[in-house]
């Protein structure tokens, strides 16, 4: 639902012509509700959208044409499913040894590696959950941080394999995973304990690397401020006029004021309790500091940064709605990517893709005639 489709997106974005295979009756997330209700609209800009019945032999031969003339394959079935198919990387390597097809899995090789997995599911069983809650009350990441990343590792995966292919002329089988991502994401807790020999806090309960790096409530929203080095605490201390701590000798280092953070936070709360947000933020960025407002999601499409080149417009799924939803987070040559295709109709380019291909209008003709294409 995610991992798979945002391989796809980002190398959409990228430039990539990315065909989209839905099933007869679209892609599931297109009508997925609640917390699905964005997956489509977020991961499926900039493709092509063609509808076909794997499981037909004349469906699964037209996809099969494809795939001769294609760079990449992209999949996420659980294992062995598009080998039952005979969509499987063997399969595809006969009909075109150059390709590259990777695999988006739950699980890389060993004992786990028939399991069904989920976002959530790694998040608890790889300590990512456990990071994020209180004691005792395990908490996923507020949004699909391990899908997306994993996704992120099989995009990387393909562009390495594409630049071997440029020496080798080979193809090869890459595969990405779900709980190997988590271990990764998770590998500063793993390294902290080596280091320290005490277990990583989950996040509420953790002990601050910097005296000043929390959450503080203004007089009317909350703002998070950082000040993050032994330059940052003297400009600090000269913004808001705490001469006594800049000459004080047992704050100067930073190790030492994360010992004092019980004397010198409560302090700034009732500082900061009696400002308003806009006033404090104003003498935060004149000091050079990092802050945040703490907001939420649906709050940055009114962002003044993310307005000015940070979103695209598109359209969803019926025509009736648009909704902005931000770029791929790069740049080239100071230019943001740009919108190639809007979100597909469900099949909108199926007899166009296989055109391409090379079928025939008589072969398209027969395969709808046979139910295998709409």
């Amino acid at each position: 639902m995610i991992m798979g489709p945002s391989v796809g997106v980002v190398l959409a974005d990228l430039g990539a012509d990315v065909i989209k295979v839905e099933p007869l009756d679209g892609d599931k997330t297109r009508n997925l509700i609640g917390s699905g209700a964005g997956f489509f609209a977020m991961f499926n800009r900039n493709k092509r959208s063609i509808c076909v019945d794997l499981k037909s032999p004349s469906g699964r031969e037209s996809v099969m044409r494809i795939i001769a003339g294609a760079d990449v394959v992209i999949e996420n079935f659980r294992a062995g499913a598009l080998d039952k198919l005979r969509l499987g990387y063997e399969d595809c390597r006969k009909a075109n040894p150059k390709i590259i097809y990777q695999s988006s899995k739950g699980f890389l090789h060993g004992p786990y590696e028939d399991r069904a997995a989920l976002d959530e599911v790694v998040q608890m069983m790889g300590g990512l959950a456990y990071m994020t809650g209180p004691v005792g009350r395990p908490l996923r990441a507020g949004s699909s941080v391990v899908d997306i990343t994993g996704g992120l590792f099989g995009v990387i995966s393909i562009l390495g394999a594409l630049m071997e292919r440029d020496k080798t002329g080979h193809g090869t089988h890459l595969t990405s995973a779900l709980y190997e991502t988590t271990a990764f994401l998770v590998g500063q807790h793993i390294a902290q304990y080596a280091v320290s020999g005490a277990p990583a806090a989950p996040m509420p309960e953790r002990i601050s690397a910097w005296a000043v790096y929390d959450v503080f409530q203004t007089a009317d929203v909350q703002i998070f401020v950082g000040v993050v080095s032994d330059g940052q605490w003297t400009s600090f201390c000269a913004e808001f006029g705490f001469d006594d701590w800049s000459r004080d000798e047992s704050l100067r280092r930073n190790r030492d004021r994360v010992l004092r953070r019980d004397d010198i936070l409560p302090v700034l709360r009732e500082r900061f309790s009696a400002m308003q947000s806009a006033e404090l933020l104003e003498r935060l960025e004149r000091a050079g500091l990092a802050f945040a407002p703490i907001r939420r999601p649906e709050d940055l499409g009114d962002d003044p940064h993310l307005m000015a080149d940070g979103f695209y417009e598109l359209t969803l799924p019926g025509g009736e709605k648009t909704v902005s939803l931000p770029k791929l987070p790069i740049s080239v040559d100071g230019e943001r990517l740009a919108l190639h295709r809007d979100l597909p109709e469900c099949g909108a380019h199926t007899e166009e893709v296989l055109t391409e291909a090379g079928l025939s209008s008589v072969e398209i003709e027969e395969l709808k005639s046979s139910g295998a294409i709409p």
